[in-house]
């Protein structure tokens, strides 16, 4: 009886571990996304606002990136707001804010 509840105590931590682990996996491969899609973004030619710019690849499918130009309010065509979003399914996982300019 002892050893029943210490294996089941001990599968029960094992999953909450490996769940956590899944959890911060996720979390790690969106804000990677996300940076490298702020990198890839400011290689490309400026597009005036509101635009959408190339993404780059993701490593499942169930990933999905968007990049889009805002125009900044109250400033010139020579500036917007970039914010890239990380989604996987339905969920939005992370979403990043830049301002770039027309040089």
């Amino acid at each position: 009886l002892i050893l029943g509840a210490a294996v089941s105590v001990s599968v029960v931590g094992l999953s909450t571990a490996l769940r956590g682990l899944g959890v911060t996996e996720e979390r790690v491969t969106a804000e990677t996304l996300a940076r490298s899609q702020l990198e890839y973004t400011k290689s490309q030619g400026y597009l005036y606002a509101p635009a959408s710019y190339t993404t780059v690849t993701t490593p499942s499918p169930d990933y999905t990136v968007t990049a889009e130009a805002w125009p900044l309010p109250g400033a010139d065509d020579n500036i917007q707001t970039v914010r890239v979003t990380i989604c996987r399914g339905e969920k939005v996982l992370i979403q990043l804010e830049e301002l770039r300019v027309r040089r």
